[in-house]
């Protein structure tokens, strides 16, 4: 639910300027201040400005009283009177709020679109029409910093019924006005108008292919991500250089890794996939190994040399698991051994993917010093669970084990059930360990 603003509402009122009554570059404030206003003519209403340029009269508003007759042949109204009018709980107020509105000069106009933007979703429909009006002539004469401000606005609006009306105006505006417009919604801190933003850049190639490729690089957001990420990669061609390729293939997002090391075929640089074959993320050695299989390279026999060097990347068993046979569970099994910690979690996984796991030789492993692998050998035993023997799990579970290695066994135990399992687990309900202690006090409550 939006929150009601009646501070800024009470120094709006009081004929504070909008900019100093709330902080115009926060969204959640343009919606508070609309919510505030009604809220203060509930309860207080006359703490609202008269609006007699719009009643004829002082008007002071409750839930019973009558509608007034309006009266437009009256004063000029001043601008924070105005935004107050223009979030007035009478439905005939913000229509003339919105005619006056609309009699403005553009600079003075402009610091109100917001408040003309939420009208656009008024449940009153001459007011939406006139709204919709107002904010579709003003927004191709509004500046950067104007659209900057109002954007973020929109999208909120476009959330409510009847909102998709203001969206739309906007999408036009960015669409067929300046670059400079659009480059001040670019960096919006609104998620969902940054969104919308680089989708229009897309559209319009507003972006060269380094841009997009250094935005899909660091933007946290994956939507943005994938945008900017198909926005470089269809700029890739054979004459591609390393300023576009080499920010996606360098990014910490796996999405944005996987699009660089896909681009590489494009760009007829197919054999540089090789390098992505043990990366950390699933999805970017799959796209390694369907770049280098369109060229014809069977993937299988480089991570069987990867796996059997004297510097094995980690990922390199797993990788080696995805596109290997049931064979190459010995190479697997050779390296759950191994000194890297990393390289033995993969290969135990592997193993799992193989559907080579032993539940005998993979036992040991549930006491490795590296939480990693036994959090795998716990995963790849739970099938065996119910064949596991029970006290060599309940041995594992003593205080002077790591924590670890405790949570691993107690999730075997837990998987293979049994009449003791109760009995475990109210021997931890008051354990040090606060996931073993929730995890069987949650167990004794099913």
């Amino acid at each position: 639910m939006e929150d009601r603003d009646t501070t800024g509402a009470t120094r709006l009122a009081r004929g504070t300027p909008l900019a100093s009554a709330i902080d115009t570059s926060d969204p959640n404030a343009w919606t508070g201040l609309d919510l505030g206003v009604r809220e203060l003519a509930r309860t207080r209403p006359s703490a609202l400005p008269s609006h007699s340029w719009a009643t004829g009269r002082r008007f002071h508003w409750s839930w019973d009283a009558p509608l007034p007759t309006l009266n437009l042949k009256h004063r000029e109204p001043e601008g924070p009177e105005l935004a107050v009018a223009l979030c007035h709980p009478d439905g005939r107020i913000r229509e003339a709020a919105l005619r006056r509105a609309a009699d403005l000069p553009a600079p003075d106009l402009q610091p109100l679109l917001p408040l003309v933007a939420l009208r656009c979703s008024d449940w009153v429909a001459v007011v939406r029409e006139v709204a919709r009006g107002l904010l579709g002539g003003a927004l191709p004469a509004a500046g950067p910093g104007a659209v900057a401000v109002l954007a973020p606005v929109v999208m909120r609006t476009a959330a409510r019924r009847r909102g998709d009306a203001a969206r739309a105006l906007l999408q036009a505006a960015l669409r067929e006005g300046p670059g400079s417009v659009l480059e001040a919604v670019l960096v919006s801190r609104d998620r969902a108008t940054r969104r919308l933003a680089h989708r229009i850049a897309a559209e319009r190639r507003h972006l060269s292919p380094e841009r997009f490729a250094a935005v899909a690089a660091t933007d946290p957001d994956v939507v943005i991500q994938d945008i900017c990420a198909d926005g470089a990669v269809a700029g890739v061609g054979p004459e591609t250089g390393d300023e576009v390729l080499a920010p996606l293939l360098r990014s910490a997002f796996p999405r944005v890794r996987a699009a660089g090391v896909t681009a590489l075929r494009r760009a007829g640089r197919a054999e540089e996939a090789e390098g992505f074959l043990a990366d950390r993320s699933p999805l970017v050695r799959a796209c390694a190994r369907y770049v280098l299989r369109q060229k014809g390279v069977d993937a299988a026999p480089l991570y069987r040399a990867l796996c059997s060097g004297a510097t094995v990347p980690p990922a390199a068993p797993l990788g080696l698991a995805e596109c290997g046979v049931r064979d190459d569970a010995a190479l697997l099994w050779g390296l759950t051994d191994h000194p890297h910690p990393g390289v033995r979690a993969h290969a135990v996984a592997g193993l799992r993917v193989l559907e080579a796991s032993e539940a005998v030789r993979l036992m040991p492993l549930l006491d490795d010093p590296a939480p990693g692998v036994v959090r795998e050998t716990a995963t790849a035993l739970v099938p065996w669970a119910d064949r596991l023997p029970v006290a060599e799990l309940r041995a594992r579970l003593g205080t002077e084990r790591p924590r670890h290695v405790r949570v691993g066994a107690f999730r075997l135990l837990t998987a293979r059930g049994g009449p003791e399992l109760r009995e475990i687990a109210r021997s931890l309900t008051d354990d040090a360990e606060p996931r073993l202690r929730f995890n069987s006090r949650a167990l004794l409550w099913l």
